[in-house]
């Protein structure tokens, strides 16, 4: 997965940034045609000490919104589903992307 927001961060500031509170994020959006439902993650977004994690995410809100609720039966479900995730500030999956980073560097 690609991630965001870290063009020209090296290594050391991304985990001087984490160490102040930054974190890596993933928002979800649905998109249904008739009666197929997908509901997929967005790449991962690295949001800094103080900035909101709710507003990068939403264009996925809005795509989802717009787009989701089409399909019967999981089109509404997974839309709600969506929509509620991304406006708590979508998920943090700091704790997995940060490790691993560490491990490629040391290789």
């Amino acid at each position: 997965m690609k991630i965001t927001g870290i063009e020209g961060l090296s290594d050391a500031q991304i985990h001087a940034e984490v160490q102040q509170g930054a974190k890596f994020v993933i928002y979800q959006y649905c998109i249904s045609i008739v009666i197929l439902t997908f509901k997929r993650p967005s790449d991962i977004h690295f949001i800094r000490p103080g900035q909101s994690a709710v507003t990068p995410g939403l264009g996925f809100t809005l795509m989802s919104a717009l787009l989701g609720w089409w399909g019967i039966p999981w089109g509404p479900i997974y839309t709600v589903q969506s929509i509620w995730m991304n406006s708590t500030g979508g998920r943090d999956v700091t704790s997995q992307i940060v490790p691993s980073a560490a491990r490629s560097q040391a290789q």
